[in-house]
């Protein structure tokens, strides 16, 4: 039996967590904040639970269903039939089934075709190798043509990677594509699925096992140092304590990992520092009526600097018909403008978007704003990025990492983090 630190408390964590103490380990996760969850955590929206960061689910997220059953909380698990809108310079059309494809009029029908083609044959990839090392723009570009990629992409990549927009993996668009096209009830309706409770529902009975178990977890306790001697971990410091382990887990951003170990060496913590993020800051809004039927709306918009809005309340009714949320962000880099703007700006900035997207809305509607930001949200995946990854067993004995760069090429979800965590804990109990 060994002694573990987990760092982090996010799903990845937990679910780290929950596999070591199956095999009898001793199991402290500490916790920089004061909750667990990290991404998937939630807060107080006015008397209203919810997350800081929306999160759905769809039906090929195998791993969070066998994570639910072995809970006992499938029963919570819900599906909804969503819909997709895209505005496009100035008019909200339908989305997401044949027939808002052939009546969009900004295509021509050989481009809608092959967009259709592109969709139907990116469905049935099942190894993303050789898409690990292609361009996505030009590998979208060969399929529906430069006319379609300027009107469906181009704007969604500018607003989400700015300068990155132009170096993105095939492999990492292309598993998004093929997520959301499965997750069909049919040809002509998308089934999208939410966890009664949320996402704290199932973060709150993983924590709650770990405890059960045994394990710790140690909120408000952020580490300051993986400690370690002649190339082997030896422990942890936490303010002015340190405690002895075994080995070490972080799920933390990796970005951190190079300072938090200096007992690594310099040449993997310069390869961890070439893995590169975009930050986001995700507007809230609590809205008296929904802005439209649709559940996710991209935005494609010269006056528009937002790449979508996600209307949750059309995922999730939850139990106030009064209440409707949506979620807008600001995907950017540090070196933005709008970065060091006040939150109170960006949502009067989404607020002001609204009666572009429905020309009812009235600014009553708005019963309260939130905005949460978090420096490390998306990972820039560029064309061969699978060897970029360091591996998660690094070159300090004892020591494990892993983030959401380790879902490439998959989409970031909770099942995915639940993947992952489940990945690091059989290789670290392994060695």
């Amino acid at each position: 039996m060994s002694k573990f630190a987990i760092i982090g408390s996010g799903p990845m964590g937990l679910m780290a967590g929950l596999e070591l103490i199956k095999q009898g380990h001793q199991v402290d996760i500490y916790e920089r904040d004061d909750r667990i969850g990290g991404m998937s955590a939630d807060f107080d929206f006015d008397g209203l639970r919810i997350e800081r960061y929306y999160h759905f689910i769809c039906k090929t997220d195998y791993q969070l269903f066998k994570l639910l059953e072995e809970l006992e909380m499938s029963d919570r698990l819900h599906w909804t039939d969503t819909k997709m809108g895209y505005y496009y310079q100035g008019k909200l059309y339908k989305w997401g089934t044949p027939f808002a494809l052939l009546g969009f009029p900004h295509l021509s029908l050989v481009d809608k075709v092959r967009y259709a083609l592109h969709v139907m044959c990116t469905k049935g990839i099942k190894d993303w190798t050789a898409l690990d090392k292609e361009n996505a723009r030009d590998w979208i570009t060969r399929w529906i043509g430069p006319k379609a990629y300027t009107v469906m992409w181009e704007k969604a990549f500018a607003l989400k990677f700015f300068e990155y927009q132009n170096s993105l993996s095939a492999s990492w668009i292309g598993t998004r594509i093929k997520r959301v096209a499965l997750s069909r009830r049919n040809l002509f309706n998308e089934s999208m699925g939410y966890l009664e409770g949320g996402s704290s529902a199932l973060l709150n009975e993983m924590a709650r096992r770990v405890q059960a178990a045994g394990g710790r977890i140690l909120l408000g306790r952020g580490i300051d140092e993986v400690v370690s001697s002649e190339g082997k971990v030896t422990g942890v410091r936490t303010g002015g304590d340190v405690e002895a382990y075994d080995k070490v887990i972080s799920t933390a951003p990796i970005q951190y990992v190079p300072r938090l170990v200096p007992g690594l060496p310099a040449t993997f913590s310069d390869a961890i520092s070439r893995i590169e993020n975009i930050p986001v800051a995700c507007v809230i809004l609590k809205l008296k009526h929904a802005i439209s039927e649709n559940f996710w709306m991209n935005i494609s918009d010269d006056n528009i600097e937002i790449p979508g809005v996600i209307e949750y309340s059309n995922l999730n009714p939850g139990n106030d018909p009064g209440q409707k949320i949506l979620y807008a962000p600001f995907y950017m880099p540090k070196t933005h403008p709008k970065w060091t703007s006040p939150n109170e700006a960006l949502i009067e900035e989404t607020i002001g978007y609204l009666p572009r997207l429905n020309p009812d809305f009235q600014r009553n509607w708005v019963l309260d704003a939130h905005c949460h930001r978090y420096e490390y949200a998306q990972t820039i995946c560029p064309p061969g990025f699978q060897n970029m990854l360091p591996p998660m067993e690094t070159p300090l004995a004892g020591f494990f990492m892993a983030d959401t760069a380790y879902y490439y090429p998959e989409d970031r979800s909770i099942n995915e983090s639940i993947a992952v965590g489940a990945k690091i804990a059989a290789l670290a109990a392994g060695h």
